[in-house]
């Protein structure tokens, strides 16, 4: 019989009904699977985080890059060789002089210029403003940072009282020498104390705790990690000292950027004091007295050199040096924040 049924009709129209229940049922739970996927997808492609590189440099110049009888060119030329985003620059008044800004013009960079400091920072990058301390730059493809550039009192200076050193260029004839640890570090704090509690203090107030913020400078103090019991047993220095500049930056979470690279102070001494004189040299004693501290959310560490005179003593050689500090160089890499598209939320409620 050709056509069919109510009966065979009515279980026809129920198998649809099912069929098509069945069909929508399935729709709805690949769409909720798209979906999610799709905002799982999405939310990966918005919140990638994106880096950018960063190399900081902090160079004690030497009474304003000329005292060794060269052109300030030089001084630039060591810049421009470690490749320095970041510089802190200290000792920039010659005898003729304030150099900060012909050597900002030499690289053609921006520059802040502290005058009671006689220090700069240079950099190619926007510098936002200068506040508490603090120089905040912008970099062309990354977040902002924090900079700060020191140079802490070099009297009373702890390896010459401990070694009984009065070198004949040293202009305080009437340091005390000392002989154990407690002395140093009670002089170390009367040195410096009052500048690391200020520079700890504007670190504090700044708005943004999580931002890359970098301490440079010459400390004109020593590390308590390289005046350790090793150093001391095989001579290098007189007696393990905690020196209270480098272990205050530690409690406050700053990294040793140097240290960290090279964590063996045994095999990687890292002297930057002084390029001028001999290791044996009786009226001198040398030292890793300049330091790029660090931290903040995303900052990694790369790699740590110095520059100086030659091969045997520095990573970055730049001849005739001119400077009586070796130069600190570290490269990092910083996390910008994740960029969020205008308009996401907007796309994803239109999917409910």
């Amino acid at each position: 019989m050709n056509s069919t049924s109510p009966a065979v009709r009515h279980v026809v129209r129920a198998s649809d009904r099912r069929n098509h229940i069945n069909t929508l049922t399935t729709l709805r739970h690949t769409s909720v699977l798209l979906f999610v996927t799709a905002l799982f997808l999405g939310t990966e492609l918005h919140a990638k985080t994106t880096q950018c590189g960063l190399t900081v440099m902090s160079y004690n110049i030497y009474r304003g890059g000329t005292m060794r009888g060269q052109q300030l060119s030089q001084t630039a030329k060591v810049i421009q060789e470690a490749n320095a985003d970041v510089v802190g620059v200290q000792e920039t008044r010659s005898p003729r002089g304030d150099n900060a800004e012909k050597l900002a013009a030499l690289l053609g960079w921006n520059f802040h210029f502290d005058p009671k400091a006689k220090n700069c920072i240079l950099t190619p990058h926007k510098i936002v403003e200068y506040q508490n301390g603090a120089c905040k730059i912008e970099l062309k493809s990354g977040p902002e940072l924090y900079l700060f550039n020191l140079h802490l009192p070099s009297n009373p200076y702890q390896p010459y009282q401990l070694l009984s050193i009065r070198p004949k260029w040293h202009k305080h004839w009437d340091t005390p020498f000392i002989k154990t640890e407690a002395e140093a570090i009670a002089h170390a704090k009367d040195a410096r104390g009052r500048e690391i509690a200020t520079l700890l203090a504007q670190i504090r107030s700044l708005p943004d705790q999580d931002a890359p913020i970098f301490v440079v400078g010459d400390f004109n103090e020593p590390s308590h990690l390289d005046w350790t019991n090793r150093a001391a047993r095989i001579g290098r220095h007189p007696t393990k000292v905690m020196f209270p500049s480098s272990l205050e930056m530690a409690k406050e979470g700053f990294l040793d950027a140097w240290r960290v690279a090279h964590p063996n102070e045994m095999t990687h001494p890292g002297f930057t004091w002084s390029p001028l004189t001999k290791a044996d040299d009786p009226e001198d004693h040398h030292d890793r007295i300049d330091f790029v501290y660090f931290r903040g959310k995303g900052v990694k560490l790369k790699a740590a050199k110095n520059a100086g005179e030659n091969r045997d003593n520095a990573d970055i050689v730049v001849s005739p040096y001119p400077s009586d500090h070796r130069a600190i160089v570290a490269s990092f890499t910083l996390a910008n924040p994740p960029q969020v598209e205008k308009g996401d939320s907007q796309k994803v409620d239109a999917t409910d």
